[in-house]
């Protein structure tokens, strides 16, 4: 991904989503050829000069201060996940070339506190959103369509964005795909901007840019927001309809792993969903170290 250019699209679906009359300033009828603020229009609300600001969207952001940009995402209104891209954007780490992709794995820790979340679906995920592990009512829950060892294989590895915009047995789980969707997109355009040099994201992005339209416009649009807990609505194919919560919990070191955990209210319906989807999987789990099968414990 090219971040220059990156920086420069970023700023121009925000300058095109910001009314003029939102920010005071007044309009003709018919006057306008561009949406939202012309360019002179937000260098003289942010306080910085038109060249300054231009050079920022061709993406020549050498030098920029952490003033000017704030001055700019103030202006833009941005939220503060956007505030956070757009210094992502402008100040890209140096000296980091696209790296190959590596083979991670989820550490033995990992792994162990996934068997042991016997009641609770639960999967270890890098930040491409590839998944590295699940328990057996993770698997059961979000991919039983698939075999239970394919987190072990990094060649097809599931991808949880892939699977939404690919795979229909996985995206038919989601009452509201539509915004399952723009989270996804959301949550990996937050990831590009902080890790530009890694290969197998930028991969990724090319794939789904190609393979689905969908994908496509979403990523076009720019969105951004970080998702660290929240609620789904899934619809199952074996429980039915559950109310779920989430929880997104980063694994302390510098791969960017988090575990993904997923609650139902104690007594609800979809609690009883899970309990039921629980006692249908087999009993098979994956070794806590090894990541193998353990096969049948009797």
């Amino acid at each position: 991904m090219d971040a220059p250019s990156e920086l420069g699209d970023f700023l121009k679906t925000r300058r095109a989503a910001v009314r003029p009359e939102d920010v005071g300033l007044a309009t003709a009828p018919n006057q306008r050829r561009v949406a939202g603020l012309r360019r002179e229009e937000l260098a003289l609300l942010a306080g910085v000069s038109v060249t300054h600001y231009t050079r920022l969207e061709q993406g020549r952001a050498a030098g920029v201060s952490d003033s000017v940009l704030e001055a700019i995402a103030r202006t833009l209104r941005l939220t503060a996940d956007e505030t956070a891209h757009l210094k992502d954007l402008a100040r890209p780490a140096t000296g980091r070339r696209p790296a190959a992709p590596r083979t991670e794995q989820a550490t033995a820790s990992a792994r162990q506190l996934l068997a042991a979340m016997t009641d609770v679906p639960a999967l270890v995920l890098d930040r491409r959103s590839d998944v590295l592990a699940w328990n057996r009512l993770g698997h059961a829950l979000l991919a039983a369509h698939l075999p239970w060892e394919a987190p072990q294989a990094p060649e097809a590895r599931p991808n949880l964005i892939r699977m939404l915009f690919l795979d229909e047995r996985y995206r038919d789980l989601y009452a509201d795909r539509t915004e399952e969707a723009l989270l996804a997109v959301a949550s990996l355009r937050l990831v590009a901007g902080r890790h530009p040099e890694d290969r197998a994201l930028a991969e990724l992005v090319g794939e789904l840019s190609i393979q689905s339209g969908e994908f496509g416009a979403l990523w076009a649009r720019h969105p951004v927001r970080t998702c660290t807990s929240g609620g789904k609505t899934l619809r199952h194919p074996a429980v039915g309809a559950l109310e779920l919560s989430f929880e997104n919990l980063c694994i302390p070191g510098p791969s960017g792993q988090r575990l993904i955990a997923y609650t139902a209210e104690p007594g609800s319906p979809s609690d009883a969903g899970l309990r039921l989807l629980a006692s249908t999987t087999g009993p098979a789990e994956a070794h806590p170290v090894t990541g193998e099968p353990a096969g049948d414990p009797r």
